[in-house]
């Protein structure tokens, strides 16, 4: 095997650099997105009624053509932990709730296909969304309600 630098190789053969590895939840689902809209109007496959399967096989529910199996094959995302595409990889890796991944991958929710784009908008929300601060109102609402409460039942 023959050592040549980068810069000869390129005039040979196409060869990209990977950017550096996607840290947190908000960079990865930006770049799924980013995937996603580079097509808008690709069609993918949805997961089928995934509320029906049982929670102990719910994790390895996948189908070919979904939006996880293009996310899978991104090479920056499986480079920054990617490891497949499944529900519960998804789920781990984009670290999404149930809710979230039902959501935005369920047939009963999307029908029995999904555009790229509208898909990669809903991941845009996802990623700005800060799951702390609905905590935070809900508290907020709690403390604001107790009195009332208190008047009524005590």
């Amino acid at each position: 095997m023959e050592h040549q630098p980068l810069r000869h190789i390129r005039d040979i053969a196409d060869v990209e650099t990977v950017p550096g590895l996607l840290e947190g939840r908000r960079a990865r689902l930006e770049r799924f997105a980013e995937i996603l809209e580079r097509d808008p109007g690709r069609s993918f496959i949805t997961l089928e009624e995934i509320e029906f399967v049982p929670r102990a096989m719910r994790g390895g529910i996948r189908a070919d053509n979904s939006p996880l199996a293009f996310a899978y094959a991104d090479p920056v995302l499986r480079a920054s932990g990617l490891a497949g595409d499944t529900f519960g990889e998804a789920r781990r890796f984009f670290e999404l709730s149930t809710g979230e991944a039902h959501t935005l991958l369920c047939s009963c929710v999307n029908g029995r296909t999904v555009k790229a784009g509208p898909t990669a908008k809903r991941l845009r929300r996802l990623a700005a969304r800060k799951p702390g601060l609905w905590l935070a109102y809900g508290c907020a609402a709690g403390l604001m309600a107790l009195p009332g409460a208190l008047y009524l039942f005590g």
